[in-house]
């Protein structure tokens, strides 16, 4: 009986504990209106065009509400370009997700992987928690761990470690791309309407040139925007799963 109220209230405590965490919609809805007032929010992609393609909207979003914007590429896509070297391919796409980050009024920050070869150990788990730790962000978007493209499993779960081990907490979503293909099982916990923001979004994406812009589009992110936007009842939308549970990942149920 101890043990078991013991865990309860353990469990009661750090469920509490996170109820003072902003939310995705309540930090869409609050009005900057001084600088005390602006927040930091991070997404953590595995190659230039992915947070593009996941959350682009989203981000276009809470940069035009006056919020500071991040965008921390795992790799630089060293792999993408057939034909090109990985130096001549990561020049070409670094510049593309400058020139998109440009777009989405984000600042660009190149964790330093390389594309198709990504590793999940303790080194690099230091390195982007410290990337992170600067950002001081409030609030982190990733990819979904249950993806097909192991970079997109990789940055997932070291920022998903970051965030068990982070001391000044804050809330993680998750981004689904090319759903079907890449992104499995992917059950939204929130949405947003991206309605004004989806054609900055799809400049965002054409930027990177190299990736066949119209290609990604059709691997069903039109129909994703469209789709998700019919759930919520607007024309297009992004949708997210927020990670629950207890911040050092020991939640008791």
């Amino acid at each position: 009986m101890t043990s078991y109220t013991n865990s309860r209230r353990k469990f009661l405590h750090q469920s509490t504990a996170t109820l003072g965490l902003l939310t995705l919609p309540a930090l869409l809805q609050a009005q900057v209106t001084s600088k005390k007032d602006r927040k930091k929010i991070v997404c953590v992609g595995a190659h230039p065009d992915d947070p593009e393609s996941g959350c682009g909207g989203t981000l276009a979003k809470f940069a035009a509400l006056g919020h500071a914007v991040t965008i921390i590429y795992l790799t630089t896509g060293e792999a993408g370009i057939e034909g090109a070297t990985h130096a001549a391919a990561a020049a070409i796409r670094k510049q593309e997700a400058v020139n998109a980050c440009t777009i989405l009024n984000a600042k660009p920050v190149f964790a330093g992987q390389t594309d198709g070869d990504s590793i999940v150990n303790n080194e690099w788990l230091q390195k982007l928690q410290q990337l992170i730790i600067t950002e001081a962000p409030d609030m982190v978007f990733t990819h979904w761990p249950v993806d097909s493209h192991k970079d997109h499993q990789c940055a997932a779960l070291l920022t998903i470690q970051v965030w068990m081990r982070a001391t000044q907490k804050f809330p993680l979503y998750f981004f689904e791309v090319c759903t079907g293909e890449q992104t499995m099982i992917f059950h939204p916990t929130d949405y947003v309407d991206i309605t004004g923001t989806q054609e900055q979004k799809r400049k965002a994406l054409y930027c990177h040139v190299s990736q066949d812009p119209p290609g990604i589009y059709a691997c069903g992110h039109a129909a994703m925007e469209d789709f998700r936007g019919r759930e919520l009842g607007v024309k297009a939308a992004e949708a997210f799963v927020r990670m629950n549970g207890s911040m050092q990942g020991n939640l008791l149920l």
